[in-house]
């Protein structure tokens, strides 16, 4: 059953009222932003390329946002390193009673553990796992500086979330589990949407299944708004995979959390966790249609 706010929405999509057109979404542009990460090196908790990355995060934020938080702590991992992990929120409209949350996780896994790994002892690049999600995320900021959303929209960078063991779920989601842990003062978001591996050339993404049975009225929120803007092709109706990702510790905490993401990367997901997750493989046409539904999404509110 939608919830009657959402509900609002569809239905004034398909009446007699139209909602404005969103502001355009420069794919190019965010296809530069996963190339600047890619440069910093594997951005692996407690390394150099990590510190950088996170710098460069603050620096861009807080010249596009009204208002940025920066969430900083220590995280023992189960080997015994202290890593110093930070999650970004760049807040727009912060005094707004009605908000949206988008997010991306910012780090990237130390080693190449995929079924498909060519070598296991080497880090994973993250142009797709990981600086995809947070391109979406600078373009939107880009946009909603220059176009003050109605509504009140948090970008939450999260860091940590591909460190450690999956199998075991240690030291994963590290940065989703402290947010959901330690929330904002003030309103929770409406809902929240979470881009991972949104770069692929080859896009498909299918309703992730957690996402469907936790909230199936913000799905179909951004499926509709995919389809309002002719996306249907890429955002299909179809189940897909249920994976576990930074939108669970947000669901466990309240939020109507979705995540958006295309989990068949490369010939049979060869790509996924392996050397080969590289910007070659990351395509500006992509990465512009998953941004321009995320500006649609805000501007239907």
């Amino acid at each position: 059953m939608l919830s009657r706010s959402l509900l609002g929405v569809l239905l004034a999509t398909t009446g007699c009222g139209q909602s404005p057109p969103p502001p355009a979404f420069d794919g190019q542009a965010a296809l530069e932003y996963v190339r600047t990460q890619v440069a910093f090196g594997p951005r692996i908790p407690g390394t150099e390329a990590h510190r950088r990355m996170g710098d460069w995060l603050d620096s861009l934020l807080r010249v596009a946002a009204d208002t940025v938080l920066v969430q900083a702590w220590e995280h023992r991992a189960a080997s015994g390193a202290v890593l110093p992990l930070r999650n970004f929120i760049a807040r727009f409209n912060p005094s707004a009673r009605q908000r949206l949350l988008f997010l991306a996780h910012w780090d990237t896994r130390p080693r190449s553990d995929g079924p498909s790994s060519r070598d296991t002892t080497l880090p994973v690049p993250g142009a797709n796992d990981g600086a995809s999600g947070v391109a979406i995320l600078l373009g939107v900021a880009d946009q909603l500086g220059v176009n003050p959303p109605s509504v009140g929209v948090d970008l939450l960078f999260v860091d940590g979330e591909d460190y450690g063991d999956w199998t075991a779920r240690t030291d994963v989601l590290i940065g989703s589990e402290y947010y959901a842990k330690n929330p904002l003062p003030g309103p929770k978001p409406e809902f929240a949407v979470l881009f991972d591996m949104v770069g692929d050339a080859e896009l498909r993404i299918e309703r992730e299944g957690y996402s469907v049975t936790g909230a199936p009225d913000v799905v179909e929120l951004v499926w509709r708004t995919a389809a309002d803007l002719g996306y249907d092709t890429i955002f299909v109706s179809e189940s897909g995979t249920t994976v576990t990702d930074d939108h669970i510790p947000l669901q466990q905490a309240g939020i109507r959390a979705i995540d958006v993401i295309d989990f068949d990367y490369g010939p049979g997901n060869s790509y996924w966790h392996t050397p080969d997750d590289t910007v070659d493989k990351v395509s500006a046409r992509s990465l512009g249609i998953v941004g321009q539904v995320a500006l649609g999404i805000i501007w239907k509110q």
